[in-house]
């Protein structure tokens, strides 16, 4: 499990600010929200590259105060940083780095690159952002870790990698062993595919839940303006006024009766993101 509890962080003005979450093994996290939002601030976190001025985050029930070599044995990263020497080929960078992971297999990388095309003879310097990310991911895969940190790859991935991409990352949780975490802003994949959902705003975790709970919690109201000004005050989060109507985002569980006229739906992730912006 990887857990948050109550962290904060200043981090020059901007401030994680008393973040608890708890991410089950075996789920594939989205981490959604603005820019600036903080969704970078808690990847680092979660990896160990900040450490939280109160509160404490935990791999497993272990702390990287106590466990760091431990935990970062477990925990695979695919950031938008240069993570592989720009002058060392593909192959001589997974030998090098693979040697810090007790799980890392060539082959594996090796297969991976072949299968993403790309050359284990070229240096990494020479590769594309798109390609760089391939890179580090079918390293990720191979070094068979039990958490997997993706900071927005997605937006540099064209159409037809995107489906190779969720396919792997479903193939890496395999059957409920492996947790991913996955930033981005194309959000519809999360709709799709997350078991879990961490909206941030601020650098506040606004929602830190299963996908369940988050579409059990929320409404879309659309319809005349009137019938949603009626609703429960309680019950609207944010309304819009539209040229023909207004359209609402409401707490479900506030919303105990409406003009049936009133169209209901689920909120999709981009749905909230527009709301809570």
């Amino acid at each position: 499990m990887l857990e948050l509890d109550q962290v904060s962080k200043r981090l020059g003005s901007f401030q994680l600010r008393n973040i608890t979450i708890q991410i089950p093994t075996g789920y594939l996290c989205g981490l959604a929200g603005e820019n600036g939002a903080g969704k970078t601030s808690l990847l680092h976190m979660f990896l160990g590259l900040y450490r939280p001025d109160s509160g404490a985050v935990r791999i497993d029930g272990k702390t990287y105060e106590e466990n760091e070599k431990e935990i970062r044995q477990q925990t695979g990263i695919v950031l938008t940083e240069d993570l592989m020497h720009p002058a060392f080929s593909l192959l001589q960078n997974g030998r090098y780095y693979g040697s810090f992971y007790n799980g890392y297999e060539e082959v594996c990388f090796m297969e991976k690159l072949m299968q993403y095309r790309l050359d284990p003879r070229e240096k990494f310097g020479h590769l594309s952002r798109g390609q760089k990310l391939k890179c580090q991911f079918a390293f990720a895969q191979a070094c068979h870790t039990a958490y997997l940190f993706l900071d927005e790859p997605v937006a540099n991935f064209d159409p037809a990698f995107k489906k190779q991409f969720f396919s792997d990352i479903r193939t890496f949780i395999g059957d409920g062993e492996r947790t991913v975490v996955l930033s981005t802003h194309e959000t519809e994949d999360l709709d799709r595919l997350a078991d879990y959902l961490i909206f941030m705003k601020g650098g506040e975790a606004v929602i830190a839940s299963d996908m369940e709970q988050f579409r059990a919690s929320y409404r879309i109201v659309s319809g005349e303006s009137y019938k949603i000004r009626l609703l429960r005050p309680d019950a609207i989060v944010k309304l819009e006024k539209r040229e023909f109507g207004a359209r609402a985002l409401v707490r479900h569980s506030r919303l105990l009766s409406y003009d049936k006229s009133l169209q209901v739906a689920y909120p999709t992730i981009a749905d909230f993101m527009y709301f809570m912006s």
